[in-house]
């Protein structure tokens, strides 16, 4: 058996039969935890080997460990700063603010890694246009120079904890108000307009990123479809005009964003279809059973090899 294209979320804080039931689908590759599946270091440690123990290959474990107010695992592991804050000592001294984004990096991935997590979904390298509140301070900085440093940074302190690195939200989500968690953003602007945005990505992949994950943003000037179904975001720019080798994931398909994209198990035939190599769909066992009974079947050698590579 090798790692399927859907990631799921599981009920608490251990795994039920359910659960296990679920993971064991071989369309299934990974699971990503939420706050609710964490109560101590210890318990999450089991949780996590317990995931890892139904499958050979082992399931990827991912969580949002980003800092600030998005990190997951609290209580007994360190407490990193927003982003932001990163990018707040980079302007006062470039030097340091490089070297608190590589130990930031560090101390996050190592971290999890003491409990097995895989990987954390980050860094966040949207820019900071002072208008998104979903993004806010997990945003490094609005100079798209001083987040591709920042990231670059703040990746080979992953590398050197032992983990990699899934930056997000490709192509950019720091210029749209909505959160795509409740509606569908619209970014107005042309393909030029988004140079600075795609920077700090073109910079990653050039050092090796090996995870991206898509945006729940419109670009009706670019393309019609939301960016991370769109074969156009993921397949002519990204993987075509920024090279990108790594794997492709999406942000979860239960988002309210694609609303008007059909079911999540549709979307998760639509993304996977035109790009992705690895979809997300949480907070919903009915749609995840859906997408399971969707996606039964489905064969991407290569997108395979890719998720296996984040390990």
């Amino acid at each position: 058996m090798t790692l399927g294209p859907l990631m799921l979320d599981v009920a608490g804080l251990a795994l039920t039969a359910e659960d296990a039931e679920r993971l064991r689908d071989p369309v299934v590759g990974g699971v990503i935890l939420f706050a609710r599946n964490f109560a101590t270091r210890e318990q999450v440690r089991a949780l996590v080997a317990s995931i890892h123990a139904l499958r050979s290959p082992p399931l990827l474990v991912a969580v949002d460990q980003e800092g600030g107010r998005v990190q997951r695992f609290r209580d007994g592991f360190f407490a990193l700063p927003p982003l932001r804050w990163l990018g707040h000592q980079y302007d006062m001294d470039p030097d340091t603010g490089l070297r608190l984004a590589r130990e930031a990096g560090w101390v996050m991935a190592a971290d999890l890694c003491d409990v097995g997590v895989d990987f954390s979904f980050a860094p966040v390298v949207d820019l900071d246009y002072g208008v998104s509140e979903v993004i806010g301070d997990r945003a490094f900085h609005r100079d798209p120079h001083a987040v591709a440093a920042l990231a670059t940074a703040y990746v080979l302190g992953l590398r050197r904890a032992g983990m990699v690195g899934g930056a997000k939200h490709f192509p950019g989500h720091g210029y749209v108000v909505a959160d795509s968690h409740l509606e569908l953003p619209q970014d107005p602007r042309d393909f030029p307009q988004l140079a600075d945005d795609l920077l700090p990505f073109e910079r990653l992949v050039a050092a090796g990123i090996p995870g991206v994950m898509v945006a729940h943003v419109c670009y009706p000037r670019i393309d019609a479809s939301v960016a991370s179904l769109s074969a156009h975001w993921m397949r002519t720019v990204l993987r075509g005009e920024l090279g990108f080798r790594g794997a492709v994931f999406s942000d979860d398909l239960s988002m309210q964003a694609l609303a008007g994209f059909g079911t999540p198990a549709e979307r998760a035939a639509l993304a996977l279809a035109n790009g992705a190599d690895m979809v997300l769909v949480c907070n919903d066992p009915a749609a995840a059973d859906a997408a399971r009974g969707a996606l039964a079947g489905h064969a991407d050698p290569a997108g395979q090899a890719r998720l296996v590579g984040l390990r």
